[in-house]
């Protein structure tokens, strides 16, 4: 199988990029963010401490099931059944997954499950620690980024046409502590595997790096 590992910040774009290269190549796309978001879901909903490791690992070992579905070709999260695939996408919920993402018993619980899906399809995967951790044989991997600016300017507007009430210093405030946290965090912190190639889209605009992704996927399979 071949396997693409796309790492890198929060708001870089990885899941919109990689879902669209993913199409054009034929692969499946895996967002392992999703799963994160959806454990940091089921720990705010059991109201449990998100800077206590044992309570968080304690929601685990309880009465949970997260699962990742495939319809009508759309990466979907269900959690104890239920499809809560838009209700991941708040700054609450991204916080909450960049907590829980930090604690070992979170990354063994999904771990296994990233790696079936990446040894049955050809896929494209991202997260934080994939090129890194989770994929370390992977064909390419590629280190997406931008600035910190312009990936709060991009999430903002995301936010807003969503219709939800955000301020950009707000949204900008919480990608620089989530890039703090993802890269000081103890286990598999955020970081840019040596053999991966670079991909910096601060100046470029989304069609340009779905494009640049595609092409630096052709050119290094």
């Amino acid at each position: 199988m071949i396997n693409i590992a796309i790492d890198g910040p929060a708001g870089a774009g990885k899941s919109t990029i990689s879902k669209k290269a993913a199409a054009e190549l034929g692969y499946i796309y895996i967002d392992t963010g999703a799963l994160y978001r959806t454990v940091g879901l089921a720990v705010t909903r059991k109201g449990a401490d998100l800077s206590s490791p044992e309570e968080i690992a304690s929601v685990l070992t309880g009465d949970i099931s997260v699962e990742l579905k495939f319809i009508d070709g759309e990466q979907r999260m269900f959690l104890n059944g239920e499809d809560v695939s838009n209700k991941i996408r708040t700054p609450e919920a991204s916080l909450a997954a960049s907590k829980v993402s930090a604690v070992p018993a979170v990354r063994t619980y999904l771990f296994d499950l990233q790696k079936k899906m990446a040894k049955e399809n050809n896929c494209i995967m991202d997260g934080r620690d994939i090129g890194t951790v989770v994929l370390p044989d992977a064909q390419v991997k590629i280190f997406l980024t931008a600035s910190p600016q312009a990936r709060a300017k991009r999430r903002y507007k995301e936010l807003i046409e969503k219709g939800m009430e955000v301020k950009y210093e707000d949204v900008l405030s919480d990608m620089i502590k989530r890039d703090y946290d993802d890269s000081h965090r103890a286990i598999a912190p955020l970081k840019k595997a040596d053999d991966a190639i670079l991909c910096d889209t601060s100046d470029i605009d989304l069609e340009q790096s779905i494009e640049l992704i595609i092409r630096t996927i052709r050119e290094n399979i």
